[in-house]
């Protein structure tokens, strides 16, 4: 029992590293992009808000994670420690594809490898015969995953809309665009700040949420009560690490290889992604902070036309977000058969 107590903990740090690792691009890529922060310095600013984020407004989406794809306080009544080994499972394989993709500097998100982790888990016990196909929360996961296809739409006509208003406004007359331009570096970190407290809000869930569901079926204290800081706090500094040790990778592709990015359409991207994504936390839904931020950099890009966007880099992004439900989902059920030799 104690040992898979310690290989939960750990696994959640993990994927907590990995999220901040991949994720550092949500945050703060265009930033980086536009040349209005350095790496340095996106990495000090979205380490606060992050945190912030994740401590104050991060149970909502984490709840969703705990208890809203696979029936666990069904299963956790007759089976306690085999949740708690589907759900190590579930790290792990999420944690394994999100590693990965930041390798190959992909942006990918870590609610898809989660949420498709989990249900994994969830496959194999409808398959062995532990829960019905029925018992798996069908409905709470069509609603996920609908959030997945709405979120970079809305982001990408946010972000449109967002600077054809602020062209139409202040760069019209080419005399000032230097001027303009210079003011939105500013007004830009104010956006990255946004959209860092936004992520943190909403994908810590995906490191702390399985977490939270194998400590409560347990019974490790202060679980039953909800999410315990401690928890919040474990999955905020662990993406923290993740940012400051390999965020830098995937911050490059958001950043400068799907569009051209200005200070004007880096707050464009930004102020869209964020406010998409904290009205998805809001409502206690996994959202896909990377699908979103792309979503609103093509947008911006599109503004400018088709030519803007290089669709080859889009290509292989969209490829790789294909690939991860499937991947995380297979990769989840493998885990969890070789897991059960040695913990059940």
């Amino acid at each position: 029992m104690d040992l898979l107590i310690i290989a939960l903990i750990l696994a959640g740090l993990y994927m907590a590293w990995n999220i901040g690792a991949n994720d550092l691009a949500n945050a703060m890529g265009t930033s980086v992009g536009t040349g209005s922060l350095s790496i340095k310095q996106v990495i000090i600013v979205a380490a606060v808000f992050e945190l912030l984020g994740a401590v104050f407004f991060g149970d909502r989406v984490t709840q969703t994670i705990a208890n809203g794809i696979v029936p666990i306080d069904l299963i956790g009544k007759v089976h306690p420690n085999m949740v708690a080994v589907g759900m190590l499972a579930a790290i792990l394989a999420a944690s394994f594809w999100v590693t990965l993709t930041t390798f190959y500097n992909l942006p990918v998100s870590t609610s898809h490898s989660i949420v498709g982790s989990v249900l994994g888990f969830g496959l194999i016990l409808v398959y062995n015969g532990t829960i019905s196909f029925s018992e798996i929360h069908w409905g709470e996961l069509t609603k996920i995953v609908a959030s997945w296809f709405i979120s970079p739409v809305l982001g990408a006509i946010f972000a449109y809309l967002t600077f054809s208003i602020i062209r139409r406004i202040y760069l019209h007359r080419a005399i000032d665009l230097p001027f303009v331009e210079k003011k939105f570096i500013s007004l830009q970190l104010i956006t990255g700040c946004y959209i860092a407290f936004a992520h943190g809000s909403n994908d810590v869930a995906n490191a702390i949420g399985p977490l939270c569901a194998a400590l409560k079926v347990m019974g490790v204290s202060g679980v039953e009560a909800g999410i315990p800081l401690w928890v919040l706090l474990m999955g905020g500094l662990g993406m923290v690490i993740g940012m400051a040790t390999w965020g830098y990778k995937v911050v490059l592709t958001i950043g400068s290889k799907i569009t051209e990015l200005t200070p004007t359409r880096g707050f464009s991207a930004q102020f869209a992604t964020a406010s998409v994504v904290l009205i998805h936390s809001y409502s206690s839904l996994p959202i896909s902070t990377t699908h979103t931020l792309v979503g609103s950099v093509i947008g911006v890009g599109l503004a400018g036309g088709i030519a803007a966007v290089d669709l080859r880099v889009i290509w292989r992004i969209i490829s790789s977000w294909v690939a991860t439900v499937p991947i995380a989902a297979l990769t989840s059920a493998l885990i969890f058969i070789g897991l059960e030799v040695i913990f059940l």
